[in-house]
């Protein structure tokens, strides 16, 4: 029974005290990607299995080990997304969204779901912020990719991170590569973990992502794809890391980059900081052109990243990055009375049709306790209603911080607020302005 009471293991309750910061990160992420031409997608939280399975890649380890699959009462397989842009893809190809201009920029944000251990900045459900780029083949595509993620990082005060750059070569030059890994991964089979002795055979590009520390140590003197690019792969690379100079963004090539999913192609890329532990990486993405032919749309080139909104909100919290104070209550109406009770509920209403916080109480409480209450949730002004107020027409609004008070009539409350707000905020950017803050 107890367990009823407790979260999922996995699970993580975003309370007020710390939603207001997720909704303010979540916003400037839409701002920002809306600067490129990127507008939101909204797609199910479930899909047909087959989405996951047949495009995310049999061999890797969220199809294998992390997916939360069920049979729904048609009879029909049913997974919970553990990534978004599978759906994306099935979305926009059924949707016609790709058969209209070219590009088409969509970015979302939304839950995800895989059965692993839990960790920090990794649930089983966690959320995502992501972009999709349909229709675009040229580098400076890739390069616009990787400079949208680096100013959301940067508009969020994220610092001190690195960017990582590979590319993984089509489908023609990875079936060298793959040979090349075969061929070197053979010689120790009898070190490697049983699921990378699985993946030998199936996708040894898999065993490049293999997290055991043995396997990870021989991962690390493997062939490397740069190596086997093809002349357009190359070509295109080179045309990428041109564009990110150009637009004085800083990069590493790591060829032992490779994403988790099977879908990418070409070019793929992480953002990594050292202030989060283990897990380093804050956004990944890169193409994946293969992908809408795959699910059966027409053959369109495509790119875009994923970003994990707990693991930056770890990063944003481990390195101090200042976001807004949440707001707070405007105004507070004590009413002293069954009456001035009433007359309070209205005047919160008039108060709220000009867009500001208002408040009354709603439990009973003498005035004292009002106020307190008005004191304790930090409400910035506070009124007293009582028969005496009602009878004059006139009520005294109180700054709660400074003591100070202003009279006015009754009537007048909601634009006597508005004016008192206005000047708050003249004398802040004044003070701004001028240093004295």
């Amino acid at each position: 029974m107890a367990e009823i009471n407790r979260a999922v293991k996995g699970t993580n309750d975003i309370l007020p005290d710390k939603s207001y910061k997720y909704r303010f990160v979540e916003e400037k992420m839409l701002e920002t990607a809306a600067l490129y031409g990127f507008r939101e997608i909204r797609v199910p939280v479930f899909e047909h299995t087959e989405v996951f399975s047949r495009n995310v890649g049999e061999d890797t380890d969220v199809v294998q080990k992390e997916m939360y699959t069920f049979e729904d009462k048609g009879g029909r397989s049913i997974t919970l997304r553990p990534e978004l842009t599978a759906g994306v893809v099935r979305s926009v190809i059924e949707n016609g969204v790709i058969a209209g201009a070219l590009p088409a920029k969509v970015c979302y944000i939304g839950g995800c779901y895989r059965y692993e251990k839990p960790q920090a900045g990794r649930l089983r459900e966690f959320h995502q912020f992501g972009v999709e780029c349909f229709g675009a083949q040229c580098p400076s595509a890739d390069a616009e990719i990787i400079a949208l993620a680096r100013q959301i990082l940067l508009t969020l005060g994220v610092k001190d991170i690195s960017l990582k750059i590979n590319s993984i070569g089509c489908e023609k030059c990875r079936s060298d590569y793959v040979n090349a890994l075969r061929d070197y991964f053979s010689k120790y089979k009898s070190d490697l973990c049983g699921t990378c002795n699985d993946r030998l055979d199936r996708n040894p590009l898999r065993i490049l992502d293999c997290k055991s520390p043995v396997c990870s140590e021989i991962a690390a003197k493997a062939p490397v794809i740069t190596d086997y690019l093809c002349d357009d792969c190359k070509a295109h690379f080179s045309s990428v890391k041109e564009n990110l100079t150009a637009q004085g963004i800083l990069f590493e090539v790591d060829p032992h980059i490779v994403r988790g999913l099977d879908y990418y192609t070409k070019t793929v890329f992480e953002f990594v900081s050292g202030d989060i532990g283990a897990q380093s990486t804050v956004c990944g993405g890169g193409r994946y052109d293969g992908l809408v032919s795959k699910m059966g749309g027409k053959d369109t080139p495509a790119l875009g990243f994923g970003l994990g909104i707990e693991r930056l909100m770890l990063l944003l919290e481990k390195t101090g990055a200042t976001l807004p104070e949440d707001k707070k209550c405007v105004l507070y109406v004590a009413a002293m009375d069954d009456k001035s009770q009433i007359a309070a509920g209205k005047i919160c209403s008039l108060v709220r049709n000009e867009g500001y916080e208002a408040l009354c109480d709603l439990c009973g409480r003498g005035l004292k306790s009002q106020l307190k209450y008005a004191d304790k949730i930090g409400a910035k002004y506070s009124i007293v209603l009582g028969e005496n107020e009602l009878n004059s027409g006139k009520v005294v609004i109180k700054n709660m911080k400074t003591g100070n008070t202003h009279e006015c009539d009754i009537g007048d409350i909601p634009d006597k607020i508005t004016d008192l707000n206005l000047k708050e905020a003249l004398v802040s950017l004044e003070d701004s302005v001028l240093g004295n803050g």
